[in-house]
């Protein structure tokens, strides 16, 4: 059954549109906790701890949400959610994100619970399509969304036997997961965009692998990170990390990249990969803050890869031209990269004004996720241009 209302009509549509939403409303509140001191009811979280939780497994996974529904219909020509079972999906999301500025006694079970039941419920409709159309490709997909929803419940599972333990363990999962669907991904559609997008011949090298040795050993990076304190093997994965997904992008470079605003934001986006790899090993060799690293994962890659796929998928998938899309797009990503270097480069730079640099990037952030709203939001609720439903 087929929904009238076109916001209704795919998976991207309502989730984009909340993710673009959430970008700015919980970075300005963040904001406002960070910088001016706010006090807001977070069920008794910690406001950093609740910043992370919600730019992961808010934010993040509601754009996850959007490409996976989107994603699945393709690989398996069935529909996906639509129409009130896809509102009902969002609305199980939103709920979520409002319960977690909540104050009130029973709301962090409340929130756990419509967090944990949105993601299974994704996880379930992704997997009953996926293996019924034998698409065992997109197993190793289904695999991360599994780990995401575990490490979310390992996140509040945390928090109500006040175990701080397992929430870091839970939200530093959550973020090595996200960005172990963007290396996964990344493999798939990058090379495959540039070769097609450039506007020119081009053959870009492909090696199996790499794409494998890159996600084993960042998989194994995650778990040395997070469950060992063997710092310098740390480092030391981090610094053939850094080779392998180096060679990656080299493989994937041809110049015409910078001429196309949907293909220098990804390679972009993937680059700060790079930094976040290089940063690590200066935890262990210089004792700078681990932060930087997690920011370069988080706001760097995450955050700009999400925001560029985003963009891409709404154009493509609403019957516009790939090719031809809006003029604004470099206002959009621009400020969203030097949001992220003023975040992770500039501290290293000048410590002493860290607050004003983390007010800056929440305003870079602010301001690029607001144009995206500006251009995107009147596409996401009209229907295709071309009148085909989706």
């Amino acid at each position: 059954m087929t929904s009238k209302i076109a916001l209704l009509h795919l998976g991207f549509r309502p989730f984009f549109l909340a993710a673009g939403v959430y970008a700015v409303l919980s970075t300005f509140l963040w904001m406002g906790i960070y910088i001016y001191g706010w006090k807001l009811g977070l069920n008794g979280i910690p406001a950093t701890t609740w910043h992370a939780h919600e730019m992961i497994f808010g934010y993040a996974m509601a754009v996850v949400a959007g490409f996976m529904l989107t994603a699945v219909r393709n690989w398996t020509d069935k529909q996906t959610l639509n129409g009130m079972q896809l509102l009902s999906l969002v609305l199980l999301w939103a709920m979520a994100r409002v319960l977690s500025c909540s104050g009130a006694p029973a709301s962090l079970y409340l929130m756990g619970g419509a967090d944990i039941l949105f993601a299974l419920v994704l996880l379930i409709h992704c997997a009953l399509l996926i293996i019924k159309a034998d698409q065992r490709r997109q197993l190793v997909i289904l695999l991360v969304l599994l780990l995401m929803l575990v490490s979310n419940t390992v996140f509040y599972a945390g928090l109500l036997v006040g175990n701080y333990d397992l929430v870091n363990k839970g939200l530093y999962s959550g973020l090595y997961l996200i960005v172990t669907l963007i290396v996964v991904m990344g493999g798939r559609v990058i090379p495959f965009f540039i070769e097609r997008g450039v506007g020119y011949p081009v053959q870009l090298r492909h090696s199996r692998w790499l794409d494998i040795a890159a996600t084993v050993l960042f998989v194994v990076y995650w778990i040395a990170d997070i469950y060992t304190q063997y710092h310098s093997a740390v480092a030391m994965l981090c610094g053939v990390l850094f080779l392998l997904h180096c060679t990656r992008m080299m493989h994937w470079y041809t110049r015409g990249i910078w001429k196309k605003p949907l293909l220098w934001v990804l390679y972009i986006g993937y680059g700060f990969i790079l930094i976040g790899f290089l940063l690590k090993i200066g935890v262990a060799v210089f004792g700078i803050s681990p932060l930087l690293a997690v920011h370069a994962f988080a706001y760097g890659c995450v955050g700009t890869i999400t925001l560029g796929m985003m963009c891409r998928v709404i154009w493509g998938h609403t019957g516009r031209e790939i090719t031809n899309p809006p003029r604004a797009l470099p206002w959009i990503f621009i400020p969203l990269i030097i949001g992220a270097l003023v975040r992770v480069i500039l501290p290293l730079l000048a410590v002493a004004n860290y607050a004003l640099w983390i007010g800056l990037s929440q305003l870079f952030w602010m301001v690029a996720f607001a144009l995206f709203l500006a251009v995107y939001a009147p596409i996401l609720v009209k229907p295709r241009i071309d009148g085909k439903y989706g």
